[in-house]
């Protein structure tokens, strides 16, 4: 039901406000009194966490599907991969042999941050003014290789998504996000659905435990059928190449050598948006 369906009740959001300033009694004052979707105490509660699932699911589905986000791009990727402009700094603030080393790495990785920043923005080309709006650029929120999705959707003139997750170090939004499609999650769970629910192509950038998280779930829903197969793109072979033994894998035979079909090395954005359009010819549009 749509804010503009017709009904003969009361809108809740109209007794919501009379209900949230009673005229002050004993009874009115106690938290009991509430309306069950003002009380914040109630909806935090342990017993209500299938209720937050729910809403923490609905949510986000429900103002995509108002800006009309038919499907996704999603970008997968670290949060500590450096822009270009920012390695100067990387590298003057490592102040042991064994921080220098990390950085050294780190830097060697800042060109992924141009190339997730120009695949965004072919992506964002293709999304124009059109209501219904395709491959809709859609990250975690976050800095590094996220804020470069956003980034190139955003030079695009397109619109984009960022899922940002609550966490103990706050992690902003970067500037490049929608603000109107910018969400913030609680559940890991519920907001690694939303990343894969309305997607058709998916980038992989070198990351660590959260994006090996997203990849190997992704993977494991493609090879069970669970999702429909889309382009996996995989930058970096020399990267997935060291941290992850996929051929052993095979060779032990705990996946399938078919298994290492569901996705693709590439090394630049403009290999990845061919292997896009070739497999989404609708992408070309």
């Amino acid at each position: 039901m749509t804010e503009n369906t017709h009904t003969s009740f009361e809108p809740a959001r109209r007794e919501a406000g009379i209900a949230a300033h009673p005229t002050p009694t004993a009874q009115t004052e106690h938290p009991a009194y509430r309306l069950a979707f003002q009380d914040t105490d109630f909806l935090l509660r342990q017993d209500l966490r299938p209720v937050r699932f729910q809403l923490e699911l609905l949510k986000p589905q429900l103002l995509l599907d108002e800006a009309e986000i038919v499907s996704t791009f999603v970008f997968y990727g670290s949060a500590r991969i450096p822009a270009p402009e920012q390695v100067e700094a990387l590298m003057a603030a490592a102040t042991t042999p064994a921080a220098r080393k990390r950085a050294e790495l780190l830097a060697e990785k800042a060109r992924y941050y141009d190339e997730a920043r120009r695949l965004a923005a072919m992506a964002g080309s293709t999304c124009g003014d059109s209501q219904r709006r395709e491959l809709v650029v859609c990250s975690g929120g976050g800095p590094s290789i996220m804020e470069a999705a956003n980034r190139g959707a955003f030079e695009a003139g397109a619109p984009s998504i960022g899922l940002n997750i609550v966490l103990p170090h706050e992690q902003t939004p970067n500037a490049y996000v929608t603000p109107g499609l910018s969400f913030q999650f609680h559940y890991f769970a519920l907001r690694k659905m939303h990343f894969l629910m309305r997607a058709r192509a998916v980038a992989v950038f070198p990351g660590g435990y959260g994006t090996f998280d997203e990849l190997f779930e992704l993977l494991t829903l493609v090879q069970t059928g669970k999702m429909a197969p889309v382009p996996i793109l995989l930058f970096g072979k020399s990267f997935w190449g060291r941290v992850v033994n996929f051929e052993a894998l095979a060779e032990e035979g705990v996946i399938s050598p078919g298994d290492l079909d569901l996705f693709r090395f590439v090394e630049t954005a403009e290999e990845a948006w061919k292997i896009v359009c070739a497999e989404l010819p609708a992408a070309e549009e």
